[in-house]
């Protein structure tokens, strides 16, 4: 029992084995635990990737058919990499929208819930950057066009562009900084997380019914860490299926054409897990205004606890707001479809609905609810 009393072991064991979890918890609250585990496998795999990658434009490309056809198991470490940030999006996504719907960002988990925003913007930035590493046709492009939405800002916008680039074009410079940024970055997100985790077990895991409860409580191990495995498990399995059956299912075509400056694909996509972005991006001709949108598509997320403004958390007791969240996925869904067609009727204008009805949600929608849920309590 003395190397129970050890820093490292105690906090772990405070933190993993001991830690009281309200009784009611269900397998909605293991994508957390999940985000982890593919967190982990991203870091893992990018490492040995990063000792077989070259980062020069004449030379990346090649280097990585080499990891696919001459290191040992280099195609496995490759397809688990690439397939990996996918499988990481959508644990995250789910962790975040069962925050929606259990209320998981009132207080006193506010704190938490702005971690976690943070975490995402920092991996949407992560996922960007190491999308244009295989120097594939869309992956130049899409830094073209990604970069290039700097310059809407006034002034200095253009000389921030060439900055960024190290250059007058997205080029060997770009591509350097690109990869060393996306070798630090999951470290940054991996310290968050621990930060995320540290102030999420400081006040106590939320619950399903919304309810502070802090004497139905029971140790994490075994009840729930064998929720966890079995979450880890049925994940691992949906994972192995697009490694060894439809590795390329989730990319692009075109990225397995070497980048060519020369030559402008016919339509430029990023990644599916930006496409909702992307279609808000897209929604407002201005491109100032189209940066700005997109950029408070994601920061209006981490000004939920202020814009909640009703005691109830839980979605489970107010049947008006559950159609109104339903209504908000299926506009993610929607947005998410448009930023994959091309920009033509009548396209732009579903996604302009979608992107109206997006900010009206968070910003319209959702105060004025809880103010009709808190006058129809008082009426009672």
């Amino acid at each position: 029992m003395q190397l129970l009393k050890k820093p490292l072991i105690s906090i772990a064991n405070d933190h993993l084995i001991n830690y009281p979890t309200p009784i009611n918890v269900h397998y909605a609250w293991n994508f957390g635990f999940l985000a982890s585990m593919c967190l982990i496998i991203q870091i893992i795999t990018g490492i040995f990737l990063a000792m077989h990658y070259t980062p020069h434009v004449d030379l990346a490309f090649t280097s990585l058919e080499h990891i696919m056809r001459d290191v040992n198991y280099g195609w496995l470490l490759r397809y688990t990499h690439a397939n990996g940030a996918s499988m990481f999006f959508i644990v995250v996504y789910i962790h975040m929208f069962r925050g929606l719907y259990f209320g998981s960002y009132t207080k006193p988990r506010h704190i938490v819930w702005v971690i976690g925003v943070v975490i995402l913007l920092i991996m949407i930035l992560t996922a960007f950057i190491g999308y244009v590493l295989p120097w594939g046709q869309m992956s130049l492009w899409g830094a073209t066009v990604i970069t290039n939405l700097v310059s809407a800002i006034p002034i200095i916008g253009d000389n921030l562009v060439y900055w960024l680039w190290g250059g007058f074009s997205v080029d060997n410079a770009t591509l350097n900084r690109f990869y060393s940024f996306h070798y630090l970055f999951p470290f940054i997100i991996a310290a968050l997380s621990l930060v995320h985790l540290a102030l999420l077990h400081q006040d106590g895991s939320g619950n399903p019914l919304g309810v502070e409860s802090s004497v139905d409580k029971i140790s994490m191990y075994p009840y729930f860490i064998v929720k966890d495995v079995l979450g880890l498990a049925i994940l691992y399995f949906f994972f192995a299926v697009f490694v060894y059956f439809y590795p390329n299912v989730l990319g692009h075509s075109d990225n397995y054409i070497e980048a060519n400056p020369m030559v402008t694909p016919a339509h430029i996509v990023p990644e599916w897990y930006f496409l909702p972005f992307y279609a808000i991006l897209r929604s407002i001709p201005h491109k100032l205004g189209g940066v700005i949108a997109m950029v408070s598509a994601i920061a209006i997320l981490g000004l939920l606890p202020w814009l909640h403004s009703t005691e109830i958390r839980s979605s489970r007791f107010r049947p008006l707001y559950r159609f109104f969240y339903y209504s908000i996925v299926s506009c993610c869904l929607i947005l998410g479809w448009i930023g994959g067609m091309p920009v033509e009727e009548p396209y732009v204008l579903i996604g302009q609905i979608a992107s109206l009805y997006y900010f009206a949600y968070f910003l319209v929608i959702l105060p004025l609810l809880g103010l009709l849920e808190k006058f129809l309590l008082e009426f009672k």
